[in-house]
């Protein structure tokens, strides 16, 4: 787990961010450092070898980073969820509540089929939110498993509570 405090340690605080009162946990400065870069792609990937997992899904746009290191590694394929008017196919969307706002996020209509496996993957587990909506709409196309992913977790927020229950959910590391 040495590894994984090394991550952690290139984690900053951004105070007051995007609001009052937030403190947002900033990933970029892990992204920019190669040893964290080169661990969370490791890990991550480790979570899910031999689960079959034939799609990741990132959403938009921290979790496109580490959802196509996951998706290579995996030999799986790639799918964004992306802000709307982003993706230029038929898509389906949700709107859905954060801790600082609402939001709509949409995915291709014909993305995941009844075959895939899929991990739904983004940077941070915050309030929940943003993971719930994209479990849904995933989960709307039928796919024989979901997974839900993050980097990192802020703990002390519950995210977890809002994500369905039916859901494996795996962070690398928490705070």
């Amino acid at each position: 787990m040495q590894d994984l405090e090394y991550v952690k340690s290139k984690v900053r605080d951004i105070l007051d961010f995007p609001q009052k009162g937030i403190v947002f946990k900033d990933l970029t400065t892990a992204f920019k450092d190669p040893q964290a870069m080169a661990i969370m792609g490791r890990e991550l990937s480790a979570m899910f070898a031999g689960k079959g997992v034939t799609k990741v899904v990132g959403i938009e746009s921290r979790g496109f980073i580490a959802g196509a290191i996951m998706a290579y590694e995996l030999g799986a394929g790639f799918v964004p969820i992306r802000k709307p008017g982003k993706l230029p196919a038929d898509t389906i969307k949700a709107t859905y509540d954060k801790e600082y706002g609402t939001d709509t996020i949409e995915i291709h209509s014909d993305a995941i089929t009844p075959d895939d496996i899929v991990v739904i993957h983004d940077d941070v587990l915050a309030t929940g939110g943003t993971m719930a909506a994209a479990y849904n709409l995933v989960k709307s196309m039928n796919p024989k498993k979901i997974y839900i992913n993050f980097i990192s977790e802020i703990a002390v927020l519950e995210g977890r509570k809002n994500l369905p229950a039916e859901a494996e959910v795996s962070s690398l590391i928490e705070f």
